[in-house]
């Protein structure tokens, strides 16, 4: 399964050299037609029994997940999962595949490849597992030239399915003919496994929960990725519910912690534990960015030769790690996927499940039921979608290639909202690797990265917003930046608009006064008809002295000027009137003729009153008591508990 592993930049898993020991433990899963002895060989090779049922013992096949550590040369460890082979247990058999890093098929001689054979190379084709070793078994049970029948038969089923290069191993677990030589298959096949990254986000789907004395309740895995330890929280969803990691174990040994690729069985408690509100097809995870979701958006790939359509709205069943789910099938733009063919589609889910990006998947029909197709998870909590445009069928393709490609999808897809990089590990498949940057066709804002085309129509939309402005309010020194944010859709990211305001900025496009935006080129200017109206309200307020005009006053002084607010704060804005007290217009030129006569008269004196102002500035009360409180801002005066203080020299 591609998220389980490391990727390269260009999102294929990563290769160790040859020869070289694996860092991490590999999972190996078996698979094949019922009672081809996989259990067999699989005890032959570890000593363990892996049928641990009653009824398995009684019928003599698996049914459930079986387990068993597997060493078969220094510095290399498998854990053997061996799963069911009846076409009844096939849903066991894709949890059991489904984590696995190599694939051992197992064919008995005397029989040959089965229906259940290819069903199950179908599967595990499907599920992204791209390094396989076939071993023949029952070798002694045939004649020399039956046995090569039977491996040529198998390598022409191989070839069929893009395993040509796989070895088959003929093997006897009653003679022990072929076990060493299939031992050093799976270690060859084991430098050619992805390496799972212990860095990237803790996953460990549950396939098995049961109790145990001493324990408590006890729940069953493959770790995908990162690492689980003892006394960490852990999420159960979809639920939601927390729960405390009591104690972890690998393979039946104690430890500090589990890593990606190892068998785990973790005790649990808490709450939920305690209500029995954690089942097998939960999800165990520690990172927040992990979130249940009723759909998914997904690339489909319909099995050439299922014998069955693959329709939209189509009822199916859908295995996703250790769950099965209902689902209808919503192709995009057509009503039927041919055989063979890979499409996009959703995934509109019964019941809602937990994945991430590069996330493999088999669908199976309702009934009858067999496995007709499977795919890749592209978006693993999409929006409803009945349609693709171009760039988002490029950026689901971006998805599907993984690596630097599926970052920039991943964002082209979250559109004006952008994905944060905390994000990155479930919406783009990032497996913990180092990011280096966002590169040239992203950008990067507080930890948020957004596709540069949404860059650059965001900054388009800016200047446009402040260019109207510039038309409509030529007297302004500019758009308040407020007004910037409305040129975004309302969808936008919160902080998208200031950052490429400042973006801008700094490129030189656009001034930045405060909380005021105009671009480099404006400037503020009178037309003639706004220049003699200035000179008009001036000689108002020049006449008014202190005990200035209201706006709506100077409206009635000066009437058919719709546009005397703007030139009143034009006025403003070049210092040479202002505002006091949000009410009355006074030329700056009066208000500091009157602060240097307080100076002058009562400069160095306290405990001043408004009497004592009135003394010096003639004025009614309602305007002495804004232009004192432009004085106090000014530092002309001081407001002390017991009246005022006056400052010894101007400002």
């Amino acid at each position: 399964m591609s998220s389980r592993r490391t990727s390269s930049p260009s999102g294929q898993p990563t290769r160790q050299s040859g020869g070289d020991p694996p860092a991490t433990s590999l999972i190996v899963g078996t698979a094949g037609h019922i009672d081809h002895g996989k259990t067999s060989l699989v005890e032959a090779l570890t000593g363990v029994d892996t049928d641990r049922l009653a009824e398995e013992k009684r019928r003599g096949i698996t049914i459930e997940l079986g387990f068993a550590r597997y060493a078969p040369a220094e510095g290399y460890s498998f854990g053997i999962v061996d799963v069911p082979g009846h076409e009844g247990f096939v849903r066991t058999m894709v949890a059991g595949a489904t984590g696995m890093d190599i694939v051992l098929l197992v064919v008995a001689a005397d029989e040959g490849v089965m229906p259940q054979t290819r069903e199950h190379l179908a599967i595990v084709g499907l599920l992204g597992v791209e390094v396989l070793v076939v071993a023949v078994t029952k070798a002694d049970l045939v004649e020399p030239e039956w046995l090569e029948l039977v491996t040529e038969e198998v390598r022409e089923v191989l070839a069929d399915r893009d395993y040509r290069d796989a070895e088959v191993i003929p093997t006897s677990v009653r003679t022990g003919a072929g076990l060493r030589e299939l031992a050093d298959a799976l270690v060859r096949c084991a430098a050619l496994a992805g390496e799972p990254s212990a860095d990237d986000l803790a996953r460990l789907p549950v396939d098995r929960v049961f109790a145990m004395e001493g324990a408590g309740t006890v729940v069953t895995g493959t770790l995908w990725s990162g690492t689980v330890k003892r006394g960490s929280t852990v999420r159960i969803l979809p639920r939601g519910d927390e729960a405390r990691v009591r104690a972890v174990q690998v393979h039946g040994v104690q430890v500090e912690r589990a890593s990606a690729g190892e068998r785990t069985a973790l005790a649990l408690t808490g709450a939920a534990v305690r209500r029995g509100l954690v089942a097998r097809g939960d999800v165990l995870v520690t990172d927040a960015s992990w979130s249940p979701s009723w759909m998914l958006t997904v690339r489909l790939h319909h099995l050439e030769k299922s014998g069955w359509r693959l329709e939209h709205g189509q009822r199916v069943r859908v295995h996703l790690g250790t769950v099965e789910v209902m689902s209808r099938v919503a192709l995009f733009g057509i009503e039927e996927a041919d055989p063979g063919a890979m499409v996009p589609a959703q995934l509109r889910l019964e019941a809602p499940v937990v994945a991430r990006c590069g996330d493999r998947f088999v669908i199976r029909s309702y009934s009858p039921v067999t496995t007709i197709a499977g795919g890749v998870v592209l978006e693993p909590a999409p929006p409803k979608r009945k349609r693709l445009s171009d760039p988002e069928r490029d950026a689901l393709d971006g998805l599907a290639r993984g690596g630097t490609a599926a970052l920039r999808g991943a964002a082209v897809l979250a559109g004006w909202q952008g994905v944060e990089e905390e994000m990155l590990g479930v919406r783009a498949g990032w497996g913990g690797g180092a990011f280096a940057g966002p590169g040239k066709e992203l950008w990067r804002m507080d930890g948020v990265l957004f596709d540069t085309r949404i860059v650059s129509e965001g900054e388009a939309r800016l200047l446009r917003t402040v260019r109207r402005y510039h038309e409509l309010h030529s007297l302004a020194r500019g758009a308040p930046l407020a007004l910037l944010r409305t040129a975004l859709p309302a969808h936008a990211h919160s902080r998208l608009a200031d950052g490429l305001a400042s973006r801008l900025a700094r490129a030189g496009r656009l001034v930045i006064e405060g909380r005021i935006a105009r671009l480099p080129e404006f400037r503020a200017a009178l037309s003639p008809e706004e220049d003699e109206l200035s000179r008009r309200l001036l000689g108002i307020l020049a006449e008014a002295g202190l005990q200035g005009p209201a706006t709506r006053e100077l409206e009635e002084l000066v009437p058919g000027h719709p546009g005397i607010g703007e030139v009143l704060s034009f006025l403003a804005s070049e210092g040479r009137i202002r505002l006091l007290g949000d009410a009355y217009w006074v030329t700056t030129a009066a208000l500091d003729d009157a602060a240097n006569r307080v100076v002058t008269e009562l400069g160095g004196e306290e405990g001043l009153g408004p009497a004592d102002f009135r003394r010096v500035l003639p004025v009614t009360r309602k305007h002495l008591i804004p232009i004192l409180a432009h004085f106090d801002a000014r530092g002309v005066t001081q407001r002390l508990e017991a009246g005022r203080r006056v400052s010894g020299s101007p400002p």
